[in-house]
């Protein structure tokens, strides 16, 4: 976790509580660590976690966009997920980059960025979204009625 949301939490309380703990999670192998420091940020006071995007979906059987596992964890241990960024990859049909590579052979169109972004909100239940587009996120919170 960062030195500096543990320092929020022990100095500054009430601050700290809003405080949340980035996830710099790059490759598949990373996540095994972040879901092992699960238990640590719980102790430690935080509320918050903020891993990427990818991080928190995987494919079915089907390839259909669904929690995985980390989200389930994280969902278990209590804290609340803000995630990072749902548009800043290019056109999914190239893929997705960096952002879509747990789930880069369930995609096909740009549509499927609402797909994704409809699994965050209602099966993993993230309560915010960095994007660097805000226009589609605060389309689909207004769609379906989201504080």
């Amino acid at each position: 976790m960062n030195d500096d949301v543990r320092y929020w939490i022990a100095n500054e309380p009430e601050f700290g509580k809003r405080a949340v703990a980035l996830e710099d999670l790059n490759t598949p192998e990373d996540v095994v660590a972040a879901t092992a420091r699960l238990p640590g940020l719980v102790a430690d006071g935080v509320k918050i976690v903020a891993p990427p995007t990818w991080a928190l979906v995987t494919l079915d059987a089907n390839n259909k966009i669904v929690p995985s596992e980390y989200a389930k964890a994280i969902k278990a241990s209590g804290l609340k997920i803000i995630t990072w960024t749902l548009e800043r990859s290019g056109l999914l049909k190239n893929g997705g980059g960096y952002y879509y590579q747990s789930v880069t052979n369930g995609i096909k169109t740009d549509g499927d960025t609402m797909v994704m972004l409809d699994v965050l909100a209602k099966d993993v239940g993230v309560i915010g979204i960095f994007s660097d587009w805000a226009a589609t996120v605060t389309y689909y919170a207004n769609c379906m009625n989201l504080k």
